[in-house]
């Protein structure tokens, strides 16, 4: 996504960190260092962060998906994830978004944290015969050469340049659960950090369901670890799974497991695949510059109590 240095979002950003306590409403910021209309902005965010009712046990998704979200997540409707990613985070809009997971101490404005973006994408059932048969260290160099021509489009467009540096976890296919996950570590052109792209497809009768993870390379562990309990979250409903498949009147997709890892979903699932393959938090783009804000507030409180002392 397009690197938003927007300052209001930057103070939504540094007003929490793993390290350091959050920035409390009876803790004014320096006005020296923020404007009125900034502080307006993010005391705005705030409000309709707090306004945010999380869902844990059952949830249904249209009617194909049924979510159990058990002790230690939490889930985002619609709605709310929709403005967390659209408005929040600054990224293009788009159709298809269905909810978000998150672990159940996430808080919307903590600068670190991951979250699962979940989608549908309608594209038929897509056969997994060549699952044990795909070469990853082959399709990454394909993935990577195809790297110059997706960029050059990217630039005109507006965006800055993704390069795939790897691996961060290799695909691995289930094909008892049919469920496929893996994760690319990225570099954007404009940003010094290296980006986490985690991704689940759960295999369906008429599609997949999308359970794309954002967050920074820091956190690949934590995913990695919760990665057992996501992928048993989502189930789809009775006639709608994988096995449900009616070779008589079902469509196949046009890709198979291969496709998906690679990204080749443009053709059947439209912009959104693309947005969530792309998907890049605003915090990954300036959180070097919050943090050092964050410390120079810190500093000059310091240096007022020793003044003071």
């Amino acid at each position: 996504m397009k690197h938003l240095l927007v300052f209001p979002l930057l103070l939504v950003f540094i007003s929490a960190s793993a390290q350091d306590s959050a920035i409390s409403s009876t803790e004014p910021l320096d006005s020296n260092l923020f404007t009125k209309e900034s502080l307006d902005e993010y005391n705005k965010l705030s409000k309709r962060a707090s306004e945010i009712k999380f869902e844990v046990g059952a949830v249904d998704l249209e009617n194909q998906v049924n979510l159990n979200i058990p002790a230690g997540f939490k889930f985002l409707k619609k709605n709310d994830a929709e403005w967390v990613v659209f408005d929040l985070w600054g990224n293009p809009r788009s159709e298809g978004i269905l909810g978000m997971i998150v672990k159940e101490d996430y808080e919307v404005l903590e600068a670190n944290g991951w979250a699962f973006v979940l989608s549908f994408e309608k594209m038929g059932y897509v056969k997994d015969d060549d699952a044990a048969k795909i070469n990853y260290d082959e399709l990454l160099k394909e993935m990577q050469q195809g790297e110059v021509e997706e960029n050059k489009e990217r630039v005109k467009n507006g965006f800055s340049e993704i390069h795939m540096l790897g691996w961060a976890s290799r695909p691995y296919y289930d094909k008892t659960k049919n469920t496929l996950h893996w994760a690319k570590s990225l570099k954007f052109s404009d940003n010094e950090d290296t980006t986490l792209n985690y991704d689940v497809r759960v295999l369906g009768r008429y599609g997949i369901l999308s359970m794309n993870a954002v967050g920074t390379i820091g956190e690949l562990d934590d995913i990695k670890a919760s990665i057992p309990e996501v992928v048993d979250i989502a189930r789809f409903n009775q006639g709608n799974a994988y096995k449900d498949f009616d070779s008589g009147v079902d469509e196949v997709a046009a890709v198979t497991i291969g496709g998906l890892v690679a990204g080749k979903l443009l053709a059947k699932a439209g912009i959104l695949a693309l947005f969530l393959k792309n998907i890049k938090l605003i915090i990954l783009a300036i959180g070097g510059a919050g943090a050092m804000i964050w410390k120079k507030i810190k500093g000059k409180k310091q240096e007022e109590s020793i003044a003071n002392s």
